[in-house]
């Protein structure tokens, strides 16, 4: 029973059997081993006890050495090498003609194999040795570990030799070894990813077949050397040039709150360590002078935006949403190239008010250019910078246009100069609202008739148009309360500055002694002689209505209509919306797969009339110029790269960036 439990796990475990049994000896497929009448296990092999005939056993063993060695060491050299025990105890065991088929030939052979092995195993020199060669290292193999299964009463004694090397062959599934394994090594833990996970292993991002970079390329449209509408050339005099960029970078909290808009994202890429590497990588690669930033979460910007961007050279500026609301806008600027002359948070939260009941915010910065001292004694006009997040509500457009005109209102306070005209404006952001919708238009033409008009409509989001119910809208869209004008002002800035204002002395207050309402008698006024009883006569060629021509200089610049708001900052578009190249819209944020622009960046421009659509340049240059833009991308291509997010961007919007340059005058 030993000898067959050994043959059965020795045979088939090594390749160095076969090729030895092959080489030297013809051996039939039905060959048994005797059984040994003793089941007495010694050290890690059951062994039989030593029987009469190991002196012949001993003398065979040391015939095949001297004969066959060498031709048993070209055949052991191609296998892999093991235990010397195991191979001198095999080859012996193989030696003799096992065609005899009586039961005293199987006792004998029998007896004789298992007395090889117990002779080969107390020999004291290596194998090699034995044949003059030098004596190969010793390989460390794996340890084995069995594992549990039901296997036959006789084999449940048996023990394994561990094999070295042979442990990292490639065993056949024969039953001699099916109920054994070789026990795993420990796998050496690699480095921490730099986008760790709690309580799960490391993941990687999906393969692709092509560089996320290659599909998402994105060129750098030059301005600086066509003309504008007037035929002249950007970069004909003295101009300061700085780079703005417009980025809603997806706060990682709403995110998670809206989770089943990024179920197409492999888990790695939303992990907030990665996406900031990725959008820390993005800011370093384009290099922006004002970073204008959106849907920026508070811990996020206090422990890793703003101590990132501060080493990057910028200074920083936050505004977080009102309310419970965790996320904010910044706006951040190099010390370099500009100086800060004051800064302005706006809120759009008014209590007690329905209309203006959210938790939106803007930001809005008036920064002096700071001219490189190569230039001499010359002067740049002051620009304003304004970055905000409208409400999403594609319902609730009204909410939109009383948004919008807050911020305006700061703009124009922020940006007005001496003289009542405005310093170059620069205004960007998530406005939620498409190209080409009112709200647009508004912002671009500066005026709006919004009486009667769905809510919906404002943004054109999304056209709910089938509802039964819709909200409308009606003038005035916002209470006076509220301190601003239809021409998007604060009451206190409406009117006209002056040089030389009113001074209440004896000459202003003749004035109104002989205007119509001083020369009509008052109802119930007590006559009283020489008091109440006389009327003042008027002077001679004293205008009747001089006091009432006087206030009419005190009225709004503009004059109001029911049911239209307007502003007078000459706002124009960066982008076109449009790729004529592709005959395709452009394409800022793809929200549930549906590609659409929402984010912008306005400056101040004279519009011009053009008909024709594709034209870059549909203004007129003013003090700042549009020297070059980074293009954007259409649906299609942001489908071949599975959507926003992606593990090349970092965000569910695109990035938007431009160039300008400011005109430098002589002071």
């Amino acid at each position: 029973m030993i000898a067959s439990c050994l043959c059965y796990l020795l045979l088939p475990a090594t390749r160095l059997f076969r090729a030895l049994s092959d080489a030297f000896f013809t051996c039939r497929k039905n060959v048994l081993l005797a059984k040994s009448s003793s089941s007495q296990v010694e050290g890690d092999f059951a062994m039989a006890p030593r029987g009469p005939e190991q002196e012949e056993c001993e003398g065979l063993l040391q015939q095949w050495r001297e004969e066959g060695s060498s031709q048993v060491l070209s055949t052991a050299s191609e296998g892999p090498l093991v235990d010397k025990g195991l191979a001198q105890s095999s080859l012996a065991l193989l030696m003799d003609n096992p065609g005899e088929e009586n039961a005293a030939s199987e006792d004998k052979w029998s007896s004789r194999q298992l007395s090889d092995l117990r002779a080969a195993e107390n020999l004291d020199e290596p194998f090699p040795e034995m044949l003059g060669e030098e004596p190969l290292p010793e390989v460390e193999g794996p340890m084995w570990a069995a594992i549990p299964m039901q296997t036959d009463p006789q084999y449940a004694d048996c023990a394994v030799l561990p094999v070295g090397a042979l442990a990292t062959e490639q065993w056949e599934e024969d039953p001699a070894v099916l109920a054994w394994s070789i026990a795993p090594e420990p796998v050496p833990q690699e480095e921490a990813p730099i986008w760790p996970f709690e309580g799960m292993g490391q993941l990687q991002p999906p393969p692709m077949e092509i560089p996320y970079h290659e599909i998402l390329w994105r060129e750098w449209e030059d301005f600086s050397t066509q003309p504008d509408a007037q035929g002249l050339k950007p970069g004909d005099g003295p101009q300061f040039q700085f780079t703005l960029m417009s980025y809603n970078i997806l706060a990682q909290d709403l995110m998670q709150q809206s989770s089943e808009l990024y179920l197409h994202c492999h888990p790695d890429i939303l992990n907030w360590n990665y996406r900031f590497m990725n959008l820390m990588q993005e800011f370093q690669h384009w290099d922006p002078d004002i970073l204008c930033l959106q849907e920026v979460q508070e811990d996020h910007y206090w422990e890793q935006l703003e101590p990132s961007l501060r080493m990057m050279g910028f200074t920083c500026f936050y505004k977080r949403r009102t309310g419970c609301k965790t996320d904010g806008c910044a706006v951040c600027y190099k010390p370099t190239r500009f100086r800060l002359l004051c800064a302005s948070p706006v809120e759009y939260f008014r209590p007690g008010l329905e209309l203006l009941n959210r938790d939106n915010v803007g930001l809005v910065l008036l920064l002096q250019p700071l001219v490189p001292e190569g230039l001499g004694q010359v002067s740049v006009a002051p620009l304003c910078v304004a970055n905000t997040h409208i409400l999403y509500n594609p319902r609730r457009g009204d909410v939109k246009l009383a948004q919008m005109a807050i911020l305006l209102a700061e703009v124009d306070k922020v940006a007005r100069l001496s003289d009542g005209s405005h310093c170059p404006i620069i205004l960007c952001g998530d406005l939620n609202s498409v190209p080409d919708s009112p709200l647009y238009n508004f912002i671009r033409d500066g005026e709006l008739q919004y009486h009667g008009m769905p809510a919906w409509k404002v943004s054109g989001q999304e056209d709910f148009s089938h509802q039964l119910y819709q909200r409308k809208l009606q003038a005035p869209l916002w209470p006076t309360s509220l301190g601003i004008t239809d021409c998007c002002q604060y009451v206190s800035s409406c009117h006209p500055k002056r040089s030389e204002r009113r001074k209440y002395g004896r000459d202003f207050l003749l004035r109104f002694r002989f205007c119509g309402i001083a020369c009509q008698r008052p109802v119930g006024l007590v006559l009283m002689e020489g008091v109440t009883d006389t009327k003042p006569e008027r002077p001679a060629g004293w205008a009747e209505s001089v006091f009432e021509e006087d206030t009419s200089e005190l009225e709004p610049a503009s004059s109001r209509t029911v049911g239209t708001i307007q502003h007078c900052l000459h706002l124009t578009s960066v982008y076109t919306h449009f790729l004529p190249q592709r005959g395709r819209p452009e394409v800022t944020t793809m929200p549930l797969g549906l590609g659409m622009t929402v984010d912008y960046i306005f400056f101040s421009a004279e519009s011009c009339e053009n008909g024709n659509r594709t034209d870059h340049r549909l203004y007129r240059d003013g003090t700042l110029k549009l020297l070059g833009r980074l293009s954007l991308l259409s649906e299609e291509i942001l489908w071949a790269a599975n959507g926003l997010p992606n593990p090349f961007c970092s965000s569910d919007h695109l990035c938007l960036l431009a160039s300008f340059g400011m005109e430098v005058t002589a002071p």
